[in-house]
C-alpha cells in the first residue's frame, strides 16, 4: 500500500466514529477515508495546472495508468 493511501487509511481508522454494529462501524470508517481521500484530491486539483490534476492525484497515491 502507497505511503500516502496508509496515511489517509490510519487517518480515517483514528478518527471514525464507532458504530453499534460491526456493519455500522464499517460504514463509518469507509465513509471517513473517502472522505480525506476526496478532501486530498480536491486540494491537489486546486493547486494543479490545467488538465494536470489527475496525473497529480495518481502520482500522489502511487497509482500507475
Amino acid at each position: 500500500m502507497h505511503d500516502n493511501i496508509r496515511a489517509a487509511w490510519n487517518l480515517a481508522a483514528s478518527s471514525h466514529k464507532q458504530g453499534s454494529t460491526s456493519r455500522e462501524t464499517q460504514e463509518n470508517f469507509l465513509n471517513r477515508f473517502a472522505e480525506i481521500l476526496i478532501k486530498k484530491c480536491s486540494e491537489i486539483s486546486n493547486t494543479a495546472e490545467p488538465y494536470k490534476s489527475a496525473d497529480l492525484i495518481k502520482q500522489h497515491f502511487g497509482v500507475e495508468e
